[in-house]
């Protein structure tokens, strides 16, 4: 189904952008798990509208109410409902633009679809729609960390052309990337991406940029093979999220323009276990992690919704002059960072109980073994 994610561990997100709330049902969730509110809340904090001069001004608080699957503090392994009302909704700003696709928008494509649209706010194709997977994937973090200890961050590593320095992986923390506006933790590029941001806005259009993920701590053998790649998946996850545009994964497109003899990873034994000299593959290979830290990176478009004028047509193609109201984000990715990290951790998790089954069944096998076998 088209508004579900995930195998073993699966999110069903709901809701459009105006309308009275938006969600997730998580299914999947081992029981026994101490889980409340306020687990889920800091990363709603961190996606949410409104908090900074440098993102859109709709003003949402985005409280994360818990239905279902928690019982006294405790997740009983049923299916976990989540749910964010919304409360500063202005449907009356789209009013103008109902019978007008804003260019590279989802209006025209959903209506093609379905034959009828959400005509405020762009329904099911707004960001708000990610309230859900952050919830769920705020969840799926809090099992990786305590099961796994698994550590998932990410952080703004370019807007338009303004690009960060080198991030040591290992040490990168999340009060560090918060440390600033932006979410870069590079002080001096952080100013100048602001300063950016803050001149976009203002002149009412909007510019794109880069964010890197690294997974810390995720064991070897997680992942599957051929179809069903941790690096498929992950591109999966981020390719998913609103105004996405691109995937690498360690060297990436940069690592075609290597010989195969600087590329390779070498392995070296260390702490009772194999490494790898360099990490050009990204903790994955052959669809499986290595053990190293996972490195990837999504690129966000510009925000399509602009108040600049636009020379467009309207749905029956007469020309317009589209200057779009509403209140938008001149760039996502500061708000976009608690997303890519989430639905990171909902794609780990799931690998997690899947190579849990595996080992379960390979387990089996062996107590089974005939005598003498």
């Amino acid at each position: 189904m088209s508004s579900s994610f995930g195998t073993l561990l699966k999110v069903s997100t709901f809701g459009e952008s105006h309308c009275k709330g938006v969600g997730a049902i998580l299914d999947g969730c081992p029981p026994g798990m101490p889980l409340t509110e306020s687990d889920i809340q800091p990363q709603l904090d961190r996606r949410r509208p409104g908090q900074s001069r440098l993102t859109t001004d709709r003003q949402e608080a985005d409280q994360v109410t818990l239905f279902s699957g928690v019982e006294n503090g405790v997740t009983l392994g049923t299916p976990i409902g989540m749910m964010v009302y919304n409360k500063d909704q202005r449907p009356g700003d789209y009013r103008e633009m109902r019978k007008i696709p804003r260019p590279s928008h989802a209006d025209y494509t959903y209506q093609m679809k379905y034959g009828i649209r959400a005509s405020s706010g762009g329904g099911r194709s707004s960001a708000r729609e990610t309230i859900g997977r952050v919830a769920a994937g705020a969840v799926a973090e809090k099992i990786l960390r305590l099961a796994y200890g698994v550590e998932i961050l990410a952080w703004v590593s370019a807007v338009n052309t303004i690009a960060a320095g080198d991030i040591n992986l290992h040490t990168i923390t999340r009060e560090r990337v918060d440390a600033n506006l932006i979410r870069c933790p590079d002080v001096e590029a952080a100013a100048r991406m602001e300063a950016l941001v803050a001149e976009v806005k203002e002149a009412k259009d909007s510019v794109g940029g880069i964010i890197t993920c690294v997974c810390r701590n995720v064991p070897a053998g997680w992942g599957e093979p051929v179809f069903d790649k941790l690096e498929a998946r992950l591109a999966h996850a981020m390719l998913s999220i609103p105004a996405t545009k691109g995937f690498e994964i360690g060297s990436g497109f940069a690592g075609t323009r290597l010989r195969g003899s600087a590329h390779n990873d070498p392995f070296r034994a260390a702490d009772g276990r194999l490494g790898t000299v360099t990490n050009n593959s990204g903790g994955i290979q052959g669809g499986i992690a290595n053990g190293e830290p996972i490195v990837f990176r999504v690129a966000f478009k510009p925000p399509a919704t602009i108040g600049l004028p636009q020379e467009t047509v309207d749905f029956d193609g007469n020309p317009v002059s589209l200057e779009a109201k509403g209140r938008h984000d001149p760039c996502v990715v500061p708000r976009a960072v608690p997303i890519v990290e989430t639905m990171a951790a909902l794609v780990l998790a799931d690998c997690a109980l899947r190579q849990k089954a595996i080992m379960g069944l390979r387990n089996l096998r062996q107590t089974q073994q005939p005598a003498g076998a």
